[in-house]
């Protein structure tokens, strides 16, 4: 059953039946079975394109007043900010993938909790490529860090930053939950290419005593995906409409400046590492998710475009609710 807020712009959604099963098939116990869960979609915008009305995607999920961040677009900071969290809170960080718009805002983040006087380490999660990222912040931070020293700060962000780069399985667990990784299916490198090895993509599932919700993250379909999301009472999902998506590129130039052969590598790129709305629904199903809320849109020739027919095509292969986030929506389970 949902419930529509409308004080609060923000569904309340709640289950009859909760199932937690993880990926180890392990049930989480901890002092506290009767969880508070609120997930804030902070932003929603998928791929690298400045948007008016939306920032790019990253979500915020709290469990017991304790916030958990997942991905770190453009404009994490001030949007957490303006969901009503203390950004110096925040901690910890999973990454899912090196994509710019995951990635750009955590410098940003990172260096407002040093400049503010976090003392706790902030730790952030992610797959191969996490390391790179942490050089090219540190690095930038460096002159700005120079400066604070000789007006008499004390501490590097090297003090406060701690990277993990993970490998599948759990990869970290707390009072509140355990997070499994498992690496998805963003990425198809061909060999001699500069990223072939380098890099991965990853979906996370954070089991608690009373809720499961999986972030696909990037990705395309796949099994070892749907393996891990099994039984999920939430899926966070990407979507993509690959026509909606060129059509966006024609109006504002973009597909034209593109030779023939980057067209067609965008187009398998879209295919392939990306999740269309019947995909979604299909794999939904066979994982046995209760509810679906979607995210990442990427553009469209309408830029007040509410995405509601993505979830009618979800539906069609879909029994359960689909929802369609904004930047700055709650969801409380």
């Amino acid at each position: 059953m949902i419930k529509w807020n409308l004080k609060s712009a923000s569904y309340l959604i709640m289950f009859s039946i909760f199932s937690c099963s993880s990926y180890a098939g392990n049930h989480i116990q901890t002092a506290n079975e009767n969880a508070k869960i609120e997930l804030i979609t902070l932003g929603v915008a998928g791929g690298p394109l400045p948007r008016k009305e939306s920032t790019q995607v990253s979500d915020l999920l709290v469990i017991n007043n304790k916030p958990y961040l997942i991905d770190a677009g453009d404009n994490v900071t001030r949007r957490i900010v303006q969901a009503d969290y203390d950004f110096k809170k925040i901690s910890p960080i999973f990454i899912t993938h090196p994509h710019s718009d995951h990635t750009l805002g955590l410098a940003t983040l990172l260096i407002s909790q040093w400049e503010y006087q976090r003392r706790e380490l902030v730790d952030i999660y992610g797959p191969s490529g996490l390391n790179q990222i942490s050089k090219g912040i540190f690095e930038f931070a460096k002159a700005n860090e120079e400066i604070r020293w000789a007006e008499g700060k004390k501490s590097s962000l090297k003090d406060l930053a701690k990277f993990h780069e993970v490998g599948e399985g759990s990869i970290y667990k707390d009072q509140n939950v355990t997070v499994y990784a498992v690496e998805n299916n963003h990425f198809h490198f061909s060999p001699n290419t500069p990223p072939y090895g380098k890099y991965k993509s990853y979906s996370y599932k954070f089991v608690t005593p009373t809720k499961s919700i999986f972030f696909t993250g990037d990705t395309g379909p796949s099994a070892n995906m749907e393996k891990l999301m099994k039984g999920s009472d939430v899926l966070v999902s990407e979507v993509i409409s690959i026509p909606d998506t060129i059509d966006a590129f024609k109006k504002s130039g973009i597909w034209q400046k593109k030779t023939t052969s980057e067209q067609e590598g965008m187009i398998k790129h879209f295919q392939e590492e990306h999740l269309t709305p019947e995909q979604i629904g299909i794999m939904a199903t066979k994982a046995g998710v209760k509810t679906i809320i979607l995210t990442h849109f990427t553009p469209t020739v309408n830029d007040h475009d509410n995405f509601e027919r993505y979830a009618d095509r979800v539906k069609k292969d879909f029994k359960g609710d689909v929802l369609i986030s904004k930047d700055l929506q709650k969801f409380k389970f």
